[in-house]
């Protein structure tokens, strides 16, 4: 026997997640994984001429999703240009990254699928509080490196050039 219940689309809305600032990149937490099952979605917002480390994730895939400005996406030995509404695949234990090529900051959609990826970005990130202009912090890499293999995860140093 199948139930089938209307689920109202009020009910099902995730509110509008607020900034954090993330290593040098403004993000939101659009989808934690716990409320999806499994899905983590996060939008960045990154400036100009900045870039992701180098690293791998062994518990997740990810996609990333250009909403506006260009990017390199490096997977592995493979090197991609994004630009507005283009996508690219990175599969778990492959190393990969990104840089904003764009002249503009970039805004772009993180996605994964399974392990805890927004999990790891919110340990590693401070809330934006309204109103504030998100100030620039310094990041402490051996904290960030402990937080990245407790979340199935490697920085593996500066992304390739």
């Amino acid at each position: 026997m199948t139930i089938h219940q209307t689920i109202l689309a009020d009910q099902t809305r995730t509110p509008v997640a607020p900034p954090r600032r993330f290593l040098s990149f403004i993000a939101r937490i659009i989808g934690n994984g716990r409320d999806t099952g499994g899905l983590h979605a996060v939008e960045l917002l990154l400036p100009s001429g900045e870039s992701s480390p180098w690293h791998v994730h062994h518990e997740e895939d990810e996609w990333f999703y250009v909403i506006e400005g260009e990017l390199e996406v490096i997977v592995g030995d493979n090197r991609v240009r994004l630009g507005d509404g283009d996508f690219a695949f990175g599969p778990r234990d492959v190393p990969h990254g990104f840089r904003i090529t764009s002249a503009s900051p970039a805004r772009v959609l993180l996605i994964t699928v399974g392990g805890r990826f927004s999990d790891f970005i919110a340990e590693n990130s401070e809330p934006i509080l309204k109103g504030m202009a998100p100030a620039p912090t310094e990041s402490d890499t051996s904290k960030l490196v402990a937080s990245a293999i407790k979340y199935g995860q490697e920085i593996l140093g500066p992304l390739p050039d």
